[in-house]
Formats: structure tokens, C-alpha cells, sequence
């Protein structure tokens, strides 16, 4: 009997914990209008008021460099949607590979960079890195790669 009554409890508390009632006692209405999602059931995008990604490059190579060597790229993008570009996050695929990006959002038209810092130190050999960008974008990662050699600092780099 008490399991009925905490279920009971608890199911009354999600609809009421949901109310939010103003200085005068009514309750506030929320706006369904406040969430944009671009997809819909039959998979379309909407395209109004949609922040889109335009990249000068999605890949880079740095050629050959000594292992220890830092290498940092920018990556250069532009809004050529119609609304607010927001970067919530870029990752790179290991520890070596850091990337910054703007933390403001970027207007429709302007224009931003992704910079990456490599660092080969204790790596040798051919690298491909990877960094993710999640943003408010349809879809919502884009994957910007960097690569090269790297060779061991008694080796020669070739010419």
C-alpha cells in the first residue's frame, strides 16, 4: 500500500512541478514557439532561421615536422545561414590535439576560426587527427582533420 501511495506521490509532483504561477496567483503560459528544431517527422529540414556552416577547408596537412614539433592550423568558417551560429563544443581525437573556438556566437554572414594545436611530442610516424564540432547547425557535428608526418628527431626531414 505505501509503494501505491509514493507512485501516486510522485506522479502528482510531475505535473504539478511544472506550474509556474506569477505574483498574482495565475499560472504563466509558456510558448511552444521557443523551440526551434529544423527536423520533422517526415525527416525534411526547415530552412528558415537555420545557422550553416561554411568552411574555407575541412582538411589540412602539415607536411613532415620533427616529433616534439607543435603545429597550429586555423580553420576559417563563415555563417551563410540565416540565424545565430553557436559552437557548444570542439574535441579533438586525443590529447595532442587542442582546439579553441569562439565562444560568442557568430551572426548570420560573419565570419569565425577553429584553431588547432598539434603537439608531436613522443609521436612518430604518419598522424590523422580528427576534431568534432557540435554547434546549433543541421547536422549538428561537423569533423575538421589534420594530418602529416612526424618524423623522430635523429631522422632527417626530407626535402
Amino acid at each position: 500500500m505505501k509503494k501505491i501511495f509514493v507512485y501516486c506521490v510522485l506522479f502528482s509532483s510531475l505535473f504539478t512541478a511544472c506550474k509556474h504561477d506569477t505574483d498574482n496567483g495565475e499560472q504563466e503560459k509558456v510558448s511552444p514557439d521557443i523551440v526551434n528544431n529544423p527536423a520533422t517527422a517526415s525527416g525534411e529540414v526547415k530552412s528558415v532561421g537555420q545557422p550553416k556552416f561554411e568552411f574555407t577547408e575541412s582538411n589540412f596537412d602539415f607536411g613532415t615536422i620533427n616529433s616534439g614539433e607543435e603545429v597550429t592550423h586555423e580553420f576559417k568558417f563563415k555563417n551563410v545561414g540565416d540565424a545565430d551560429l553557436i559552437i557548444s563544443q570542439a574535441k579533438g581525437s586525443c590529447g595532442c590535439t587542442q582546439p579553441t573556438y569562439p565562444q560568442n556566437p557568430i551572426h548570420a554572414g560573419e565570419e569565425g576560426v577553429i584553431a588547432v594545436t598539434f603537439r608531436s611530442a613522443g609521436i612518430a610516424g604518419q598522424v590523422a587527427k580528427e576534431i568534432t564540432v557540435l554547434a546549433n547547425t543541421t547536422p549538428t557535428t561537423k569533423v575538421l582533420t589534420i594530418s602529416g608526418e612526424v618524423i623522430k628527431v635523429n631522422e632527417k626531414i626530407k626535402p
